[in-house]
């Protein structure tokens, strides 16, 4: 799905050196964005960032949009060297802001790049103005399994990286268009396994709940009405853990939000970030 309603926001790729590796973004909006507040976006475990252009689009038209690749994805650092544990990748998203000398930042993340958004607030990122989770999953020790499983992501990944067509693709996502499966099944080749592997045994051995506490800026949850990452139970002890936490629902969408539902995505910021989007 496109976002034809304007010309293209997206401005160019980029190479930054930041925490000891090269982290390769993408850029939409830049000056011309109506705000030119910067925000920076780290998708989910399998989703490089030219799969979350479609949305940059949109926010770039508002925001100074930067849409990270997290390592072991995309066009950043790989391969067998490299750590991808949660306090590793939170690092890397506290080193890119401040390599790009950003400032006055909202923070966002989709899914696994929610938990690092998280955790680099706890591990005393800087210069951030407002803060958005979007689905984060909330499993972790002794708590509800992640309802996702592991096969899901390593056998996808396998058959793109031999070579995956359409119906390949559609195995795995039915409900997806025929663009973004053909942008899944070019770019999914470039998830490394174990980084993926790696981040989703953390989804069940790393409790997140315990930084939510520490959060002293503006916290949007924005949780999928029909993922099941995010029930209500969860909400409420949420909520109770940061009292100060807006919660919304996009209420017609499973986790991957704005591929279910483009348009409910972007009213379910609501009035947060402080312009209609």
């Amino acid at each position: 799905m496109t976002d034809t309603t304007s010309a293209s926001t997206y401005r160019y790729g980029a190479n930054v050196h930041a925490n000891g590796i090269r982290q390769h973004y993408l850029r939409f909006g830049g000056e011309s964005a109506s705000t030119g507040q910067a925000l920076v976006l780290i998708p989910g475990i399998t989703s490089p960032a030219v799969t979350w252009a479609f949305v940059a689009e949109r926010l770039g038209q508002h925001f100074d949009t930067y849409v990270l690749d997290v390592r072991g994805r995309g066009l950043s650092s790989t391969g067998p060297e490299l750590d991808y544990d949660i306090d590793t990748c939170a690092d890397d998203v506290i080193a890119f802001i401040k390599a790009l000398g950003l400032e006055n930042v909202i923070l966002a993340g989709h899914s696994m790049g929610a938990r690092f958004a998280l955790r680099a607030m706890t591990r005393g990122a800087r210069g951030i103005d407002k803060l958005v989770l979007i689905d984060p999953p909330v499993s972790g020790p002794g708590r509800r399994e992640y309802p996702s499983k592991l096969p899901w992501y390593v056998d996808s990944i396998r058959d793109c990286t031999h070579g995956a067509d359409l119906d390949t693709m559609r195995a795995y996502c039915p409900t997806w268009s025929e663009e973004q499966l053909r942008l899944r099944a070019e770019w999914l080749h470039t998830c490394y396994t174990p980084a993926i592997v790696q981040a989703f045994e953390e989804f069940h051995s790393v409790d997140i709940h315990q930084d939510l506490p520490a959060i002293k800026v503006p916290l949007l949850l924005i949780c999928a009405g029909k993922g099941g990452v995010i029930q209500e139970e969860d909400r409420e002890e949420i909520q109770t853990l940061l009292p100060s936490i807006r919660i919304t629902t996009a209420a017609n969408a499973g986790h991957m939000i704005p591929w279910d539902d483009f348009e409910g995505f972007f009213t379910a910021f609501e009035d947060f970030l402080g312009t209609p989007l």
